[in-house]
């Protein structure tokens, strides 16, 4: 299979495996893992998901041999790609215009290229591995990074930043990418997975409500003027504070032992 999913603890693996071609993207590729992220968006018991992938690779982006020739060679170009049931698909593979409130986090093995690179920017925590790489280079082949990168890019690191990356199609090793602040960490390759699991499991020790709700704050209210961001944080905040999580965390703390949560 192109994409393996392997559910435990409350938690979703997502791997990447198609390492004949760098786990790049072709259309079964896409549809794959699109299903993959609406089944642990619906998936009640999952409360946060790991990616990665096998071999020397993350993610190389669009297979430049398949996908990238079906786009070029549509005279609806990428507007024709995200009509219908393919354009939804892209949209939640790229985790691109996709409601997910659940947290992902990263577990970069190795090359993070072009659409891995984009998806990548719809991730929560990245830990990366000393062996990563990364770089938006559709530019170099007179391409576009649709994927959302040219919008989220520039929200998530410096502007000037950003726009060495969009513009150069440079790679960049992982050590850089810690320095502008694209990852969060970078660790020995033999670390990577026991430290995204780390990370992954005090998450889902978290209560699920809460958890949901302010990934979502956090995310809608960067585009909303200061005023408008705060009544929205309160909005979303009142679910949280009226669910029985939020009877059961203080009573556990009461009672010094570890909450129960049931996510309602």
């Amino acid at each position: 299979m192109t994409i393996e999913v392997q559910k435990k603890d409350h938690i979703e693996t997502i791997t990447f495996n198609r390492p004949e071609a760098r786990n790049a993207m072709d259309l079964e590729h896409v549809e794959a893992l699109a299903k993959a992220w609406m089944d642990f968006r619906d998936d009640d018991s999952m409360r946060v998901a790991i990616i990665t992938g096998v071999d020397k690779s993350f993610c190389a982006g669009a297979d430049l041999g398949s996908l990238i020739p079906q786009i070029t060679g549509s005279p609806d170009g990428v507007a024709g790609l995200l009509k219908g049931e393919m354009g939804e698909m892209f949209q939640a593979a790229m985790l691109r215009d996709f409601e997910l409130w659940k947290p992902v986090v990263a577990a970069i093995n190795g090359y993070c290229i072009a659409g891995g690179l984009e998806m990548l920017c719809g991730m929560d925590i990245r830990i990366a591995s000393e062996r990563a790489a990364f770089a938006l280079q559709e530019v170099r082949w007179g391409l576009f990074p649709f994927g959302g990168s040219t919008v989220r890019l520039p929200r998530e690191l410096s502007r000037c930043n950003a726009m060495e990356i969009l513009l150069t199609g440079d790679k960049m090793d992982a050590q850089e990418a810690y320095r502008i602040g694209l990852v969060n960490y970078v660790v020995p390759h033999d670390e990577l997975m026991a430290t995204a699991d780390r990370f992954a499991r005090r998450i889902a020790e978290n209560g699920p409500v809460a958890v949901s709700a302010i990934k979502r704050s956090a995310l809608e209210c960067l585009s909303m003027p200061l005023k408008e961001a705060y009544e929205h944080e309160l909005d979303l905040s009142t679910p949280v504070f009226q669910s029985e999580d939020s009877v059961e965390g203080p009573l556990a703390f009461m009672e010094k032992r570890k909450p129960a949560f049931k996510g309602k």
